[in-house]
């Protein structure tokens, strides 16, 4: 699944299609086509892992779900969910999740939610994670209501990078720590951007999918966490639990 980052190069992408008219549009999403035909791409937006495409009156949401993808001039030999042509190119996304968003984009969104935007209220985050205090941080990092666009990948690392082991209950975790966590999220985000478009993200990875701890040369433990039981790679030895 695309993290916040992997949406924000994509809106970059496709950027030269802003103010360009569609001339035609295949889709196999419940959508009405003819509606789309002949309209005028307003702006591209991202809010974590939603990609938007904003035209006049509504817009389109695009979700990659777990194995979504899209491609820009050219196409698979599978037939895309929705493909959208311009008289310059075309996009075309498979394998998503389309919905259309009636009126003004901004009363679907809380822009301040999304850890790449401008607008990102860490303390909004901070108020928000207070009120749910036996939650365990895995889970807390992968809310789209207070850490959009931050996904597993993200978590690991962060939660790695902070020493802070992922089964931490979010009350029982230090309000300098909680802000360090924040902080954190935001600053790996952007790192991802950038190490992404350099294609080296991997490269950069201490936790995630890893074996051995890089600071305790122990076994890096790989663990199903939370009640949403995605994967967990942490330490036990330098990672503090705090329950």
């Amino acid at each position: 699944m695309p993290e916040g980052p992997s949406i924000v190069i994509l809106k970059e992408l496709v950027s030269p299609f802003e103010g360009k008219e569609i001339i035609a549009v295949e889709s196999t999403a419940k959508i009405d086509q003819e509606r789309l035909e002949n309209q005028t791409i307003k702006s591209f937006e991202s809010w974590g892992k939603h990609f938007l495409i904003s035209l006049e009156g509504f817009t389109i949401r695009i979700h990659f779900l777990l194995f979504g993808s899209y491609l820009i001039n050219e196409r698979k030999t599978s037939e895309p969910k929705l493909s959208l042509i311009f008289k310059e190119g075309e996009i075309n996304f498979y394998a998503c999740a389309i919905k259309v968003l009636e009126g003004d984009i901004n009363s679907h969104y809380d822009w301040s939610e999304d850890v790449m935007n401008e607008n990102w209220d860490g303390k909004k985050a901070k108020k928000k994670l207070k009120e749910i205090p036996n939650k365990m941080i895995c889970d807390a990092l992968l809310e789209q209501g207070i850490f959009s666009g931050v996904g597993n990948i993200i978590k690991n690392e962060v939660l790695y990078r902070v020493k802070v082991h992922p089964k931490s209950l979010v009350g029982k975790i230090p309000s300098k720590k909680m802000t360090e966590i924040i902080d954190e999220a935001k600053k790996y985000s952007f790192d991802f951007l950038n190490w992404k478009k350099k294609n080296e993200l991997k490269k950069h990875w201490l936790a995630h999918t890893k074996k051995i701890c890089i600071r305790c040369d122990l076994p890096i433990l790989k663990e199903y966490t939370g009640v949403k039981k995605r994967r967990s790679f942490y330490c036990e030895n330098c990672q503090k639990l705090y329950e």
